[in-house]
């Protein structure tokens, strides 16, 4: 069983440290220690779950995560160990045009003229566009799956060229 503690006091006296990590890069000393604590999360983490214990001001409380929960939690760990940024995107969210380009790693134009070609469907409120989320990451599902296909395509074709 894992035991996080969490000190009474901050950890840090960076004034970047109150930005989310959503709008910053993690500072060093937050990536050493998510890289610490990806790293004991990883070994505690089985096919039950992720059983921890949280010790503050002298109280445990025992928590038991299911195995998807563990594994997103050391996914979040891990991006912050590479020092990247991290955004949590509720499926059901609407999104800007800028936050959807970013999620799908296309310049805002470049996304707009998709939504024009309604590659994507969206809605206007007032002069603004608004793109569900779901729907973005069902583009980028999509896009990724036809990229993974046509990866495929082009190799059989390779081999073929070279066999004959």
């Amino acid at each position: 069983m894992l035991i996080v503690y969490i000190a009474p006091t901050a950890m840090e006296e960076d004034p970047m440290s109150d930005q989310a990590l959503s709008q910053r890069p993690p500072t060093d000393t937050e990536v050493k220690q998510a890289s610490e604590a990806a790293r004991a999360l990883a070994t505690a983490l089985t096919p039950a779950g992720l059983p921890f214990s949280v010790l503050r001001d002298g109280d445990q409380t025992n928590v038991e995560l299911p195995p998807a929960l563990g594994q997103l939690v050391l996914d979040v760990l891990t991006h912050v160990a590479r020092g990247e940024m991290v955004t949590f995107v509720p499926y059901g969210a609407e999104l800007t045009t800028k936050e959807a380009a970013d999620l799908l790693n296309v310049s805002r134009p470049f996304l707009i003229s998709m939504l024009d070609e309604g590659k994507i469907g969206f809605h206007k409120v007032g002069s603004h566009r608004r793109i569900r989320a779901s729907d973005v990451l069902e583009f980028r599902d999509r896009r990724d799956k036809d990229r993974s296909q046509a990866m495929d395509e082009l190799q059989r074709l390779g081999q073929e060229f070279d066999a004959g």
